[in-house]
């Protein structure tokens, strides 16, 4: 059955808000967002009394019948409300040193195929990527609409906040508890939504910090309270991924002073793209 994200927002900051699904009593009929008549009734040419599911990032899924289709709009009717979120037992902010074009794209889509929470877009000393102000609303909306995709895709109800760029050395100097403004940091798609409980500790200090660390002779494989951590109900992770020419000796330093502790997963130099895959799937495997 085909899943859809239904936006409460849109890209359009004047519009009103459609309600939450949430909100509404089942048999309720409700207007489809634009993105998704254009998907669900042209692109995939749906008629009336087909079902899907609809997810909007407030939890759960409901499952939901066409009960009408125009030239420009069409409504569902809400069937039943399934309250699986399949969100990952791990709470996770990957700040995330951007890189160019579809290895970006691959690390966001496959980061929320294992249940990231938050990323944080980074730029640092040898990044290829640098966002001038004027092309970061229009990037941040494609990455966020990557992370929604994948959602749809994977059946994660709860879709990743992908949070506007920041300098890395900005983003260590950030006390967690004045952390973000987050509807001022995030795809105005998911203004509201950020706002949401759920998301609501990624303002809280992290259980653990580490780095993706480049292999080096004398380090330990692992950080020691990473086991302690894991023994934790729902611990709260953030990693630190640099760029492909990887982070420079201050970056680290910093880093290291703020307490990002270095990990290193085998004795093979990650991509920056494969790094989010390995490190989200080593901690969600040693969690059990």
């Amino acid at each position: 059955m085909r899943r859809f994200f239904y936006a409460i927002n849109n890209d359009n900051t004047d519009a009103l808000p459609l309600p939450k699904l949430g909100d509404l009593p089942l048999g309720s009929h409700v207007e489809l967002p634009d993105s998704i008549v254009h998907h669900w009734c042209r692109v995939l040419r749906a008629n009336i009394g087909d079902q899907g599911i609809l997810f909007d990032g407030f939890g759960g899924e409901y499952k939901v019948e066409l009960q009408t289709i125009s030239k420009k709009n069409a409504t569902a009717t809400l069937l039943t409300h399934l309250k699986d979120d399949r969100t990952a037992p791990i709470i996770s902010k990957i700040g995330l040193v951007m890189s160019r074009g579809e290895r970006m794209d691959y690390a966001i889509q496959k980061a929320t195929e294992l249940g990231v929470t938050a990323i944080q877009l980074l730029s640092s000393h040898h990044g290829e990527v640098n966002l001038k102000p004027a092309q970061v609303n229009k990037k941040l909306a494609h990455w966020q609409q990557v992370a929604i995709a994948a959602c749809e895709q994977c059946g994660l109800n709860r879709p990743p906040i992908i949070l506007a760029p920041l300098s890395i050395h900005e983003w260590l100097n950030q006390p967690a508890s004045n952390a973000l403004n987050m509807a001022k940091m995030v795809s105005p798609i998911v203004s509201i939504l950020s706002q949401d409980i759920y998301y609501q500790v990624l303002r809280s200090a992290a259980d653990l910090r580490m780095q993706m660390s480049v292999p080096a002779a004398g380090q330990p494989a692992k950080p020691e309270r990473l086991a302690s951590v894991l023994k934790q109900q729902s611990p709260y992770i953030e990693l630190l991924i640099g760029p492909e020419g990887g982070l420079s000796d201050d970056e680290c330093q910093k880093a290291e002073s703020v307490g990002f502790i270095p990990w290193q997963i085998g004795s093979r130099v990650l991509r920056t793209e494969t790094a989010p895959v390995v490190a989200l799937t080593t901690l969600l495997a040693l969690y059990g």
